[in-house]
């Protein structure tokens, strides 16, 4: 990220809660020229309670449309309270920001059937901070034919991009996607598979812990390569790009359907890693052959298990987090919706269709003035 501007700030929050129900990211950005600059970061995290709610509202349910409206209205108020804390933090007015960019918080994921859902009333967000919201970023791209996932490629082209290297950034939250920046190359991107939600629901039920920290316990187990090829097997990783995934697929009731019941949990951990890191390799390896270096970012860049296996697996590329080029790994997905934000308010297409297999670009998401 740029050092701070001498011209006209432009400042845009960016406001994510991803598939891992960690909680929400929150960022404050300078998008004026000559490049953007990160001013602050705000970490928010959900209760358990709440991560329970929303996970609920992924099956069926009785009266499941009025729990819905009613967690979305609970969503708002939480970014709300993380914008002010932002804005505390950084000293700045809600009157000089010209947008937040909301990404809200998946509870379906059918753009086989045409739709996507991400719940946080923007209206009531709106109201809340007296900001322009931004949100509803996928709908349009489905509309067109496309994913309306992933969307941070585009950003990523924009940000990390370097001329005559062949970088690969690998976003490894709930659902891992990449973007493939290869020089002279279109931009290209898609979701590999399970990043950390399967591993994280897992710990849950046997360590009644939100996550398996740096890997410790994945580590005491060995892989199963009976469950491994099981779960390989599943037709998903055999499409070819454009693709998208989300809970809708990859829940405990899949992984349930791959077990005996006999497995030791450690090494049912172990595997699930193992999962993660061989069809991020693997897409890498048919999808970007050449890449030079990988960049990680998400929860998962934290996981140093998760870490040395994927360099191991790629040991033709170095692997480091996106640290290393001087973008927070944590916050670079909240800082690509503040930009989507800014796309719109500038009436810019933000999707790239190679990625999204949209029929055409398109100006993204739905607008909640201040």
């Amino acid at each position: 990220m740029g050092t701070q501007h001498l011209s006209q700030p432009e400042l845009y929050i960016g406001l994510m809660s991803g598939t891992s129900l960690d909680g929400i990211d929150a960022v404050l950005v300078d998008f004026a020229p000559p490049a953007p600059t990160l001013l602050g970061k705000f970490f928010f995290p959900f209760d358990d309670a709440l991560r329970q709610a929303v996970l609920a509202l992924h099956l069926p349910a009785q009266n499941e449309l009025h729990q819905t409206q009613l967690i979305a209205n609970q969503l708002a108020t939480l970014y709300a309270q993380a914008v002010n804390a932002l804005l505390a933090l950084t000293c700045h007015t809600p009157q000089q920001i010209l947008a937040i960019g909301c990404h809200g918080q998946t509870i379906r994921h059918c753009p086989e059937h045409g739709y996507t859902l991400q719940i946080g009333n923007a209206a009531l967000l709106a109201e809340l901070t007296s900001i322009t919201v931004v949100s509803d970023f996928r709908s349009r791209d489905i509309a067109a034919g496309g994913q309306g996932a992933p969307l941070v490629p585009a950003f990523h082209d924009k940000l990390l991009r370097a001329p005559g290297v062949h970088r690969v950034i690998v976003n490894i939250g709930g659902i891992s996607n990449l973007t493939n920046l290869a020089p002279g190359v279109t931009t290209s991107g898609f979701d590999c598979g399970p990043g950390n939600l399967l591993m994280d629901a897992w710990c849950m039920q046997h360590l009644k812990r939100s996550y398996d920290a740096n890997g410790a316990w994945a580590a005491t187990g060995r892989v199963l390569p009976e469950l491994l090829q099981l779960m390989l097997a599943e037709p998903f990783f055999a499409l070819p790009p454009p693709k998208s995934s989300g809970r809708d697929l990859f829940n405990m009731q899949w992984l349930q359907s791959k077990l005996t019941g006999d497995e030791s949990p450690e090494d049912v951990q172990a595997t699930l890693l193992e999962l993660t890191c061989r069809t991020i390799a693997e897409a890498i390896q048919t999808q970007c052959a050449g890449a030079q270096a990988v960049y990680l970012c998400g929860g998962g860049a934290h996981n140093l298990t998760l870490l040395n296996r994927l360099a191991t697996l790629l040991s033709s590329s170095i692997v480091q987090t996106t640290n290393e080029l001087g973008v927070d790994s944590d916050f670079l997905e909240a800082i690509a919706f503040a930009w989507l934000a800014q796309q719109n308010l500038q009436g810019l297409p933000a999707n790239l269709p190679l990625v999204t297999g949209a029929r055409h670009s398109c100006i993204l998401g739905a607008v909640y003035p201040a």
